[in-house]
């Protein structure tokens, strides 16, 4: 990530990546399909750990509770972790070949997701509440981390609890004191 960081993703070579680990190109590729991989990182791991969190999730509770749950955990990261994975945003938000790759990561996202929701709503994954689920989930994930590295704090859990609260609530504000007309 820093070879990313420092010398933009496009410049950065698996040779390169490669001869700062002090390993071989082919092993770099034992551990990632690709380069953009590189940048995911593990996601496959917290795509299992988000489908541990719904499958754990008490058949009692609200939908989107504990969906909001399951993202803000999956997502917890200790304060160490937050500038590499400010970095990794930024790149998958800038490099056209990223935004590309995130296609595909974010269709595997969506799955857990709408797997999830056809179990809460019954039906298929592919139906359409669980598809319009999955997709307005991914949509509160991403603004939430969007803002957050915008912003540059480490409230990246805060951020995304928001988000999924205002998903969950319909967007359904208090209407502030200044706009209220004068017959309320």
């Amino acid at each position: 990530m820093a070879l990313f960081d420092r010398d933009g993703y496009d410049a950065t070579t698996v040779d390169d990546i490669a001869a700062a680990l002090g390993i071989g190109r082919r092993t770099v590729f034992r551990y990632f399909a690709s380069k953009a991989d590189i940048v995911w990182g593990e996601f496959d791991a917290e795509l299992a750990r988000l489908d541990r969190h719904l499958r754990d999730a008490p058949d009692g509770e609200p939908l989107f509770d504990c969906l909001r749950r399951a993202v803000v955990a999956t997502n917890h990261f200790g304060a160490g972790e937050l500038g590499e994975l400010r970095v990794r945003i930024r790149l998958i938000e800038s490099v056209d070949a990223l935004v590309a790759h995130s296609a595909v990561r974010y269709a595997e996202w969506r799955r857990v997701v709408a797997v999830f929701a056809a179990r809460r709503l019954g039906g298929e994954p592919d139906d359409l509440p669980a598809e319009t689920l999955s997709r307005a989930a991914l949509g509160a994930a991403t603004a939430a981390f969007t803002c957050w590295v915008r912003r540059g704090d480490d409230n990246l859990s805060g951020d995304l609890d928001q988000a999924f609260e205002l998903l969950a609530r319909g967007f359904s504000l208090p209407e502030p004191p200044h706009r209220r007309s004068a017959a309320t």
